[in-house]
């Protein structure tokens, strides 16, 4: 981390850029990161020097766009675009997995333009654990991009940062702690780059019971069938919406039940809110806002005087600093560390995930397509061929499969599976009881709450 962050690296603004680039939650810190980099620079008397990719472009900071992430050659098109007429990049490609094809595709060309492009990779993997599978449309492979930048790395002319931070609590949701891993490890080395006083980061005291309560606030409004608003101000907002757009994928909610506000084009001012979404609130809404005491506070409380009319059911995520100095990244981080515990608790409460399992995630890209195939083999402890093949059965919705479906390519197996619902459980429930679509269906209709109709089945079993 030393090396990557030694100063002077970008010497001239005007021809050097840094470009911080990931898929999913990953993409949404490059955005973060980047912005806020931008403006404490300025705040220095420097000149903006970073920039951002995300797999999805803009979109998919509002909403999943999985699909891109397994494009090497589109993340590859995405950076040479960014980078244009500089002479020294520095590219930092965030994959936790060391997985995404997309960042694959922006580190091998990152390698084969040594003389303006220095890569770095951020993960959470050892290198010999990096995804071994052909990328999409070439014969690279993530390793093998990892183990050419390991050699380099002996030189400084390519730089991995790979800390093993051990399972997420919740298999396979690096939002939790490979986000905010990522986001401690980027400060780090912009703080020693650029600012005068290096970042350093103190452990919290947390208010526990204040958090279980909102996580039963929050899941009330979610079993109720009803929506969940985060407001906030400043970079708490931020992630508030970077939360609140991760829940659709990791765990099969609607874009109306956690809301930032999104309008339908994705409208997100506090004006959005107060003419979409305030005039529709009901008392089994749940609204949670955040800000600190260097936000403007009267604000804040005219907004709250507003939804109180609609709901009771409001709470803040307040950062008070009781006399002592807070630095913004500490609030940021502490809000993304309650935000995660509260829209993941809710979820778990609302049967979301079983032991440990992202039961009703998305099957939108390979990753997840692979990821689902080997969490029914858990949980059914059937054969990988018949787990495929009840993912697929579920995907299409039927019973039997063509031989137009059998040929189809994972592309278009994860296209299809983008419009389904539910597809994870209805095959796990087809597996662990012999039944067709329709009865596993029928069984999770009657048993809408997840976890119990799986645990139902495999009791039956």
């Amino acid at each position: 981390m030393a090396a990557v962050a030694k100063p002077g690296r970008m010497k001239d603004p005007q021809d050097s850029l840094v470009v911080l680039s990931g898929c999913g939650t990953s993409g949404r810190l490059a955005f973060f990161m980047a912005s806020g980099f931008n403006r404490e620079l300025q705040r220095l008397n420097y000149a903006p020097i970073c920039s951002y990719v995300i797999a999805g472009g803009d979109r998919a900071l509002f909403s999943s766009q999985e699909a891109p992430e397994d494009d090497p050659t589109l993340g590859a098109l995405r950076l040479k675009k960014v980078s244009e007429g500089k002479k020294r990049v520095l590219f930092i490609g965030v994959s936790c997995g060391l997985s995404a094809p997309f960042v694959a595709g922006q580190l091998d060309f990152c390698l084969r333009h040594p003389d303006v492009y220095t890569p770095v990779l951020v993960g959470f993997n050892p290198a010999h654990q990096a995804r071994n599978e052909p990328l999409p449309g070439c014969t690279l492979t993530f390793r093998s991009v990892v183990t050419r930048m390991e050699e380099l790395a002996k030189t400084q002319k390519a730089f991995l940062i790979n800390p093993a931070l051990g399972p997420e609590a919740i298999s396979g949701s690096s939002r939790m702690k490979g986000g905010s891993a990522t986001k401690i490890l980027l400060e780090v080395v912009f703080s020693a780059s650029f600012s005068r006083t290096p970042v350093t980061f103190k452990y919290a005291q947390w208010g526990y019971g204040r958090a279980v309560q909102k996580i039963l606030f929050v899941c009330f409004s979610l079993q109720c069938g009803r929506q969940v608003c985060y407001l906030g101000w400043g970079s708490l907002g931020l992630l508030g919406l970077i939360d609140a757009s991760e829940c659709k994928p990791t765990f099969g909610s609607k874009h109306s039940e956690l809301l930032f506000p999104q309008g339908p084009e994705f409208s997100i001012s506090h004006d959005d809110f107060l003419d979409r979404v305030l005039p529709r609130l009901t008392d089994d809404d749940a609204v949670l806002l955040l800000y600190s005491d260097s936000d403007d506070v009267d604000e804040v409380a005219k907004l709250a005087h507003r939804v109180r009319e609609k709901t009771s059911n409001i709470h803040g995520a307040y950062h008070q600093t009781d006399g002592v100095v807070s630095s913004s990244r500490q609030r940021e981080l502490s809000t993304k560390l309650l935000l995660n515990a509260v829209s993941t608790g809710a979820h778990i409460l609302k049967g979301k995930v079983f032991k440990n399992y992202m039961i009703d995630l998305q099957v939108t890209n390979s990753k997840l397509y692979r990821r689902a195939a080997r969490l029914l083999q858990e949980l059914s402890s059937h054969s990988e061929s018949q787990c495929e093949e009840a993912l697929l059965k579920a995907i299409y919705q039927v019973d039997k499969l063509s031989e137009d479906i059998m040929t189809c390519s994972l592309k278009t197996h994860t296209h299809t599976a983008g419009k389904a619902k539910k597809v994870v459980p209805l095959a796990l429930v087809c597996l662990l009881t012999g039944c067709s679509i329709k009865e596993a269906e029928t069984r999770l209709e009657q048993q809408p709450i997840v976890r119990e109709a799986v645990e139902a089945c495999l009791k039956s079993s």
